[in-house]
C-alpha cells in the first residue's frame, strides 16, 4: 500500500478513492481533509451537494487538522482521577516543573497531598 503511505504523507484536501476494494481504503488513510470513496463520489458533490464538509485543510494541514463540521463546536469536557500511586509517581515531575515556572501554587497543591498520604499512611 505504497499509495496509501503516500496519501497520508501528502495529506491532500480531496482524497478519491476509485479502486475495486475502495472500502477497504478508510482503515489504512488518516490524513486527507475529504475522502470520497467509490466509482460515484467525485469531490463536486462534496463540495455542493452531498453534505460533506467544504471548510477543509489545505497545504498537508490534514496530518493535523480536520474540516470544520459541527464537532469543531462542539464543548468537550476531559477529566482525570489520580490514585495515590499515581500522584505519588507524578509528583516529583510535576513539582519540578511547577518549580521551573515559578507556580508555587501548583507545587504546594502537590505537596500538600504528598503529605497528607505519607501521614495517613504512617498511621
Amino acid at each position: 500500500r505504497d499509495s496509501a503511505a503516500f496519501a497520508n504523507l501528502y495529506a491532500s484536501e480531496h482524497l478519491i478513492i476509485n479502486t475495486t476494494d475502495y472500502k477497504n481504503w478508510m482503515g489504512v488513510i488518516q490524513n486527507a481533509g475529504s475522502v470520497f470513496l467509490g466509482p460515484y463520489s467525485p469531490e463536486s458533490c462534496g463540495d455542493y451537494a452531498s453534505g460533506v464538509n467544504h471548510v477543509l485543510p489545505t497545504y498537508g494541514y490534514a496530518k493535523m487538522y480536520s474540516g470544520v463540521s459541527t464537532w469543531t463546536f462542539q464543548k468537550y469536557l476531559m477529566a482525570q482521577e489520580l490514585s495515590e500511586a499515581g500522584i505519588e509517581r507524578l509528583g516529583p515531575t510535576v513539582c519540578t516543573l511547577a518549580s521551573l515556572e515559578k507556580l508555587e501554587a501548583h507545587r504546594r497543591a502537590v505537596e500538600v497531598r504528598q503529605k497528607f498520604i505519607s501521614e495517613n499512611r504512617a498511621k
